[in-house]
C-alpha cells in the first residue's frame, strides 16, 4: 500500500474543537433558535434537549471553534511536531495558514488525518472562511478533480471501499500494536477540559498524541517501522 508515497511530503494533523460558548444560555437568541433546530435532528430520547445536546456543538463548524491544530512531519528518522493553539481561533488559523502557504504548497504535498476528509479538513476550511482567511491552495477543493485533491485519510484507507462502519483511531492503534494516544482524555472530554478547567495545555498534549498516532498508523499501512519515542521532536 502507498509504495510510491514520499513521507517527507506529508503533513499529518489533528484538530481539537469545542462549542463556541461555555453554555447554551450564552448563545444569542437567533443562534439559540438555529441550534434548537439542529438539536431536534440530533435528539434520540425524551431526555435530550437543546441545552443538554449543546455539549456536542463543537463537532459542527457552524456552532464550534478550533482551539488546537497539531501538525507533524517526518524528516529522516525524526517526527517533528508543531501545534497551533489559542483562545483566539483567528490567530491560530492565520498561523496555520502561513505554514501551509509557505511550506506545504506544492503539488506533491499532502495533508493526512484520521477521518480528515469528513471532519478535520472541511472543518478547518469552514472556520477559515468564517474568520475571513483566504484558503490555502491545499485546502481549496473548488474545481479540483478527485485525483487532484491532496488529502490522505487513514480511516478511508482502512475502509478499502467499505463505507459501512466508522473505525476509530484508538481501535486501529490497538490492533496494530501502536502505543495508544488515549491515555488521559478523549474527544468527548475536550469541551469540559477547555471551558470548565481552562486547561488548554492538556488539550494540546492530547492533540499532539493523536497526530503522532496518525503518522504511526500510516507507517504500519506501508509496512514500515514506527517512529521511536527518542526520535519525536516537539517544537
Amino acid at each position: 500500500m502507498l509504495e510510491n508515497l514520499n513521507l517527507e511530503a506529508v503533513l499529518f494533523l489533528d484538530i481539537e474543537t469545542v462549542p463556541q460558548h461555555p453554555e447554551y444560555d450564552n448563545l444569542s437568541e437567533k443562534t439559540k433558535t438555529l441550534w434548537d433546530k439542529k438539536a431536534s435532528r440530533l435528539s434520540k430520547s425524551e431526555d435530550d434537549s437543546p441545552e443538554s445536546l449543546y455539549a456536542r456543538a463543537g463537532i459542527y463548524a457552524e456552532f464550534g471553534k478550533i482551539i488546537c491544530i497539531s501538525t507533524g512531519f517526518i524528516h529522516d528518522k525524526t517526527f517533528r511536531v508543531k501545534s497551533f493553539y489559542s483562545d483566539d481561533e483567528k490567530e491560530l488559523l492565520i498561523d496555520f495558514a502561513g505554514l501551509l502557504n509557505n511550506h506545504f504548497n506544492l503539488n506533491q504535498h499532502l495533508l493526512c488525518g484520521h477521518n480528515g476528509k469528513e471532519f478535520d479538513f472541511p472543518y478547518i476550511a469552514r472556520r477559515m472562511l468564517l474568520n475571513g482567511i483566504a484558503l490555502p491552495r491545499i485546502l481549496n477543493l473548488h474545481g479540483k478533480k478527485p485525483w487532484e485533491i491532496q488529502h490522505l485519510d487513514t480511516m478511508e484507507l482502512w475502509r478499502f471501499g467499505d463505507y459501512k462502519n466508522y473505525t476509530s483511531l484508538e481501535l486501529l492503534t490497538t490492533i496494530f500494536g501502536i502505543p495508544s494516544p488515549k491515555d488521559d482524555i478523549d474527544g468527548s472530554m475536550v469541551g469540559k477540559v477547555y471551558w470548565k478547567n481552562h486547561d488548554l495545555e492538556r488539550i494540546v498534549e492530547y492533540c499532539q498524541k493523536d497526530t503522532l498516532a496518525v503518522a504511526q498508523l500510516l507507517l504500519k499501512y506501508m509496512g514500515r517501522p514506527i517512529i521511536e519515542e527518542e526520535n519525536i521532536i516537539i517544537a
